[in-house]
């Protein structure tokens, strides 16, 4: 076996960030997935998102399941906490350490095979529950690791990589995350990182779950003509709902323009944000809406991106369930155990 090491050397003139790191400090190892895998994209999207955020590195805990998805968490923050779960069930693992430890980050990457198919009831019940995360799909619609089978996210007709066509209906992911209890719905294209990277900054600092569906496509088994998650399919079906970008919190900075115009605003830290109001009926709050507005997209073939959901008065695991804001791994026995007199009163509550 061989193992490519990253060098210790690098050139002296790197940006720094707030917390004087550079990019590099958010590495992790070297891919050993195929040349061109979407899912290093977004791997160096959560990079690049991090290093700009100036998000201190072993803040972080990652969870994956089992799939090339799952192998991701390898390549950045390695400096972080991390840990390489059973098929599908990251959610339970992840739900266990945001419950334990609430002032980390919480990242949480799974696949299309790993969330859709034997992570299903887990997926639903993580969204359900609210945990402050980020959860992303690396989603190309095939089972790389087991040769190119269709996957429960794959659309109806598409072919395999020798021309078999699907004979079932897609699972969509986004539509059950706004459904379920996501407050940030987005979907993206790992090839389109201008896209991406605001979007993984908003869902790093989104109260609440942030699920981000990334069609990733496999350049080994899906990326042919037919495939509807190859590159190809996805440059010419996309369709981006809003042109959005992430600002850090600062003061208050207005805009008032009408649809269909463009508005330039200066920043504090020197750019300038264009802004385009494209759609003056989509409203990213409008959970029916949107659920609508994707549905009918699909109809018709497109691949709707961008942020198609936030709750604006979203909350998390920790304020529905009342938990103390001291990180519950930093209880201590007297704290966990406070005796027969509470113990009682605990018991009565339920009579």
């Amino acid at each position: 076996m061989t193992f490519v090491v990253k060098p210790r050397t690098h050139h002296p003139r790197l940006p720094l960030n707030d917390l004087g790191l550079t990019r590099r400090d958010y590495e992790g190892s070297v891919s050993t997935l195929c040349a061109g895998c979407g899912h290093d994209s977004v791997s160096a999207a959560i990079v690049q998102a991090c290093a700009e955020l100036s998000l201190p590195p072993h803040r972080f805990a990652k969870v994956s399941g089992i799939g090339c998805s799952s192998k991701t968490p390898s390549y950045f923050l390695n400096k972080s906490h991390g840990f390489n779960s059973v098929h599908g069930r990251m959610p339970s693992v992840m739900t266990g350490a945001n419950l334990a430890n609430r002032d980390l980050h919480f990242i949480g990457v799974s696949g299309d095979g790993d969330s859709a198919s034997i992570g299903m009831g887990q997926f639903a019940h993580i969204m359900r529950r609210r945990i402050n995360m980020l959860y992303i799909v690396d989603n190309n619609g095939t089972y790389g690791l087991t040769k190119g089978q269709f996957s429960a996210t794959n659309d109806k007709g598409s072919t395999s990589k020798k021309g078999a066509p699907n004979l079932y209906e897609p699972i969509d992911l986004v539509t059950m995350a706004m459904q379920i209890g996501a407050s940030f719905v987005a979907r993206s294209f790992s090839g389109d990182k201008q896209q991406l990277v605001p979007l993984i900054k908003a869902g790093l600092k989104h109260k609440g779950m942030a699920f981000i569906d990334v069609v990733s496509p496999c350049v080994a088994f899906n990326n042919h003509q037919g495939s509807t998650k190859s590159y190809e399919h996805i440059r010419q079906h996309t369709k981006n709902v809003v042109d959005a970008d992430y600002i850090p919190v600062h003061q208050e900075i207005t805009a008032d323009y009408r649809p269909g115009t463009r508005e330039d605003v200066n920043m504090p830290d020197g750019t300038t944000l264009k802004l385009y109001k494209l759609d003056e009926n989509y409203d990213v709050h409008d959970r029916v809406g949107a659920l609508n507005y994707i549905q009918r997209r699909q109809e018709s073939g497109e691949v709707v991106t961008g942020l198609l959901y936030v709750d604006p008065e979203a909350a998390d695991c920790h304020e529905i369930m009342d938990t103390v804001q001291r990180p519950l791994n930093e209880l201590n026995e007297p704290e966990l155990c406070p005796g027969q007199d509470k113990l009682d009163l605990i018991n009565d509550s339920f009579r």
